[in-house]
């Protein structure tokens, strides 16, 4: 089975920011589509550095290094080694300029060569979410500390939700923990799947239940993209709110 994108995104700077750390792009070669947000953090402008170094750099390792000859295993790898190089990147900058010392970005991907898989991945605590069906379903996981905590078993998941570590990352781009970097998720596409990408100033203030309606029952992927946005700054996000929204579509 064929499948072809629509694809609409949204970046916002919010009712309570000055200027937005946030970068968001979709990336369409002749073979490949990347999807990608990125939520900058660090003091002056040294989040919104890192996370236009993050949406430059990915796509253009990937362009360079997927070939169309790769097993699923191989694609898995040079996403991986993409992402790992950004965070060399992030890491020696910030090493060269002290404004930039502690500067990080966040990362989430969805990664598309015109097959029958996405491939998606992400280091930080912005998300993807696969919508299928009209359930909604997280496909990556948060590296923060209260998400550790979840997995430590010391708190619930839905204590997790309001706890005071879950702004508080462990691993992002700009830190030595990213290591090979992160696990990558196949999807096996079906018609009308849809994806959403987005950081938490979307995901802190507006429910899974709210997102999976939202995406759902939207005809129009640019439209719900901005619909998004709009919705977590009327639920009083004090964030910059970014999202990608993907529509699978058969033929």
């Amino acid at each position: 089975m064929a499948f072809t994108l629509n694809i609409g995104k949204c970046s916002l700077l919010g009712n309570y920011r000055e200027n937005n750390e946030d970068s968001i792009d979709v990336k369409i070669f002749p073979d490949l589509t990347v999807n990608i947000v990125a939520d900058g953090m660090g003091g002056q402008a040294a989040g919104e550095i890192a996370s236009r170094k993050a949406v430059d750099i990915i796509p253009r390792e990937l362009r360079k290094n997927l070939t169309p000859h790769l097993n699923v295993e191989g694609v898995k790898t040079t996403i991986r080694r993409a992402i790992v190089q950004a965070n060399e990147e992030i890491m020696a900058m910030g090493a060269l300029d002290k404004d930039m010392k502690n500067m990080g970005t966040t990362v989430v991907m969805a990664v598309w060569r015109k097959g029958g898989e996405m491939f998606v991945a992400g280091v930080g605590d912005s998300r993807c979410y696969l919508i299928r069906n009209k359930r909604i379903s997280q496909l990556t996981v948060d590296h923060s500390l209260a998400q550790a905590l979840v997995e430590a078993k010391t708190i619930s998941p839905a204590e997790a939700k309001d706890h005071r570590f879950r702004n508080v990352l462990w691993k992002y781009l700009g830190s030595k923990e990213v290591g090979e970097g992160p696990e990558v998720a196949v999807v096996q596409l079906q018609a009308n799947d849809r994806f959403l990408l987005c950081t938490d100033g979307l995901t802190g203030v507006v429910t899974d239940d709210d997102l999976a309606e939202f995406v759902s029952s939207a005809t129009d992927m640019q439209q719900c993209a901005e619909g998004l946005g709009q919705l977590a700054l009327d639920q009083n996000s004090r964030d910059n709110v970014s999202c990608v929204v993907i529509e699978v579509v058969e033929g």
